[in-house]
């Protein structure tokens, strides 16, 4: 394990990261709201303690192995996570603890949506700003968004793009340099948020408002600038350009990005993934709306599709906006709905979740076995898109699901062990494990009030589910750090 190799990366990335810090300035000089200083500060701590990690092995000269991509990726997203809750701390709106700052950095970062912050209406417009801004670093993966501007610093990126690159198979690439793919994949992102924030002002929002949320739309982060999310704004036109863009924030940007390039709408539908995802949404739809209506929760089957369609659209993609208080609804939908997050979006979007990719596979490897009880003797290979799917790629699913659910139920457990009721402990893990945010029971406002034990439990779930599990699992292997 070659440690200066990793200590100069994250030196130039703290060093990066500290350049976040300057947009919020601007921001609350311009709407006077005082907070400028405390992310004045916060750019110079960084900047220093970037330097600080950088200086000394600047002039090592070493390619990064896979080992070290592993390590530097795990790290940077604790270090983003815990960095990112500098100017929480040091300013004085709202005032937070440090673990209550560092629950809602880890959220941003991660495009999680939980939160601990109540008053948003209140609270500075650099801060709002500043949450929005996490979110949409976060959503694509900072990784990948940094190593465009990697040849620049001298510093190979494909050993960390492989660690960080969310789906089963990690070894296509769009165009033939990494620093390519990370450009084409940072261009459609800015473009499908310059778009999305367009559409919202459109339909209506201020302009702050429109920028802001398209970040956490096309993130699918879920941060809002209003309490009350998008039930705020109580306009059908607004709730339809989220649905639209929150679906879209589900789909893998390589989709997009071939979609743009061969100005061909219909190279989504040639994707088994996106078919896929798109069958399970439209199916989820119409089944909320229909309960909606048959339960007598809206009398307007409007308003049932809009609710419905919206609610479905933000727990499939991860994105955690709530137009309507979802987890009082009748019956079986609260748990639906949480239980659609273990899906997700597609492999190579900015959702959390499973993916969707995933449980392609399982379900056909499921069905093969099936076969198999009658037909032992039969070659059976598995296919998707009339191709066989390698081996290796079968047995890592199979592996990354069993990694999944046993953590997912030892978080629980966790939670529980702190003083959670059950349904608040599950649906807690479900809602930060799969990077979506709403959760029930106590918490299906806010976070605030569960035990600090349980806030550092949930910013346990928000990195692993945002680094995919084996990330993280495998730095605590003995098979890793040995030489």
């Amino acid at each position: 394990m070659h440690f200066a190799t990793v200590q100069r990366i994250l030196g130039l990335i703290v060093t990066m990261f500290s350049l976040t810090m300057l947009p919020p300035v601007g921001v609350s000089l311009y709407f006077d709201d005082g907070q400028w200083l405390s992310f004045l500060q916060s750019f110079g701590i960084l900047l220093v303690a970037g330097l600080a990690l950088w200086l000394p092995v600047h002039r090592v000269d070493r390619d990064l192995r896979l080992r070290e991509g592993f390590l530097v990726v795990a790290l940077f997203w604790l270090l983003l996570g815990l960095a990112g809750a500098l100017p929480l701390l040091l300013g004085d709106r709202p005032p937070l603890e440090f673990t209550d700052a560092a629950f809602e950095s880890v959220a941003g970062i991660t495009t999680t949506s939980a939160s601990i912050l109540t008053g948003l209406d209140r609270l500075p417009k650099s801060v709002l700003w500043y949450r929005q801004q996490e979110q949409w670093l976060g959503g694509l993966g900072v990784i990948v968004l940094a190593v465009a501007l990697f040849p620049v610093l001298g510093i190979g990126g494909m050993q960390m793009y492989k660690a960080d690159a969310p789906g089963p198979v990690k070894d296509e690439k769009l165009t033939p340099r990494l620093a390519q793919t990370a450009r084409a994949l940072s261009g459609v992102y800015v473009l499908l948020t310059a778009a999305c924030a367009a559409a919202y002002a459109f339909a209506g929002m201020s302009g702050f408002d429109a920028l802001a949320h398209a970040f956490s739309t096309v993130s699918t982060g879920g941060f809002s600038t209003h309490d009350a999310g998008f039930a705020y704004f109580k306009s059908y036109p607004i709730d339809m350009v989220a649905i639209v863009f929150m679906f879209f924030g589900g789909v893998n940007f390589a989709l997009h990005f071939v979609a743009w390039r061969t100005k061909d709408a219909l190279a989504y539908l040639g994707e088994p993934q996106f078919r896929a995802y798109l069958f399970i949404t439209v199916t989820l739809v119409a089944l909320v709306t229909a309960y909606l209506l048959l339960t007598g929760v809206y009398a307007s089957p409007s308003d049932a599709f809009r609710y419905g369609a919206f609610q479905v659209v933000s727990m499939q993609s991860s994105t955690g906006f709530v137009a309507a208080r979802f987890d009082g609804w009748p019956g079986m939908l609260p748990p639906l709905l949480v239980l659609l997050t273990f899906i997700g979006g597609c492999a190579g979007s900015t959702a959390g979740g499973m993916k969707v990719i995933r449980w392609q596979l399982v379900l056909k490897q499921a069905q093969r076995e099936l076969m198999r009880l009658v037909h032992p003797s039969a070659a059976l290979p598995v296919k998707l898109a009339d191709k066989p799917v390698p081996g290796r790629v079968l047995a890592a699913v199979t592996g990354f699901f069993a990694m999944y659910l046993v953590l997912f139920g030892l978080l629980m457990l966790l939670m529980m062990a702190v003083g959670l009721d059950q349904v608040t402990a599950w649906s807690a893990v479900a809602a930060c494990v799969n990077n979506a945010g709403p959760a029930l029971g106590s918490a299906s406002v806010t976070f605030q009030h569960l035990p600090e034990a349980a806030k550092w439990i949930a910013i346990a779930a928000m990195l692993i589910g945002r680094l995919e599990v084996f990330t993280v699992v495998v730095l605590f292997t003995p098979t890793f750090w040995r030489h």
